[in-house]
């Protein structure tokens, strides 16, 4: 059996893949997918920490185009990360994990203040924890906030699970002859604005010469493979 290539991983969820076919909210079957799946990493002695998104439930860019204040839609964007992140605690505990939430917005009853001394103790004891609530400031996104939170606690590597395999150099939805890119330079992302991460988290990745792995969550075993140095999906790095 492959042997795992990293130590410690940040895992980067999309809002939008917890919700499977539905228009809105978390289908039961995709959270307890994606407990199997993380299960199936911790099962190799990985230290995993994770980014969940809150597009499922709430999009503040979306809502500040028709009006609302950015600021308050961010901040309810945030609170939406921490509802994915509750949920998928709860998945993963039922699955035997250990598992912790930190929230940039102190919210003590639901989970604990970040700290980063204390995420990392809990990485190393075993647990795998949660990151919600973005930065905590309006303006970021949570891609940002998952490439800030892997750089803070020295994750050997991002990975982004998508509902595509990988990067395109076009929308391969739109262009049927979009070219499959199996590594791609940071500097490419920028200059051709690929639209994988937004262009902040591209940078501060790029700055730090942060890896990223970008792949397909749909296909079961994929965040293993990654994790076990198998030449899935796109690499990004310098």
């Amino acid at each position: 059996m492959a042997l795992p290539q990293y130590k410690r991983v940040l895992l980067k969820l999309s809002g939008e893949a917890l919700m499977g076919d539905q228009g809105f909210g978390i289908s039961s079957q995709v959270i307890k997918y994606v407990a199997e799946e993380i299960r199936s990493i911790f099962d190799l002695g990985i230290q995993i920490a994770i980014v969940v998104g809150g597009g499922n439930i709430f999009r503040g860019i979306a809502a500040s185009s028709y009006g609302m204040d950015r600021t308050s839609a961010d901040h309810m964007g945030m609170l939406a990360t921490v509802i994915n992140s509750l949920a998928l605690q709860d998945a993963l505990e039922k699955r035997g994990v250990a598992t912790r939430i930190q929230s940039a917005i102190s919210m003590h009853e639901v989970a604990e203040p970040y700290i980063l001394r204390r995420a990392v103790r809990h990485l190393d004891k075993g647990r795998v924890v949660i990151f919600a609530a973005g930065t905590g400031n309006p303006y970021f996104t949570t891609d940002t906030a998952a490439v800030l939170r892997a750089q803070e606690i020295h994750a050997e590597i991002l990975l982004k699970a998508t509902k595509v395999d990988g990067l395109y150099d076009s929308d391969p939805v739109i262009n049927k002859d979009a070219k499959f890119l199996r590594r791609v330079k940071y500097m490419e992302v920028l200059e051709k604005q690929l639209k994988v991460m937004d262009m902040t988290a591209i940078s501060l990745a790029m700055d730090n010469n942060l890896p990223l792995a970008i792949f397909n969550l749909k296909k079961k075993g994929n965040i293993r493979k990654v994790i076990c140095g198998e030449d899935i999906g796109t690499r990004i790095n310098s």
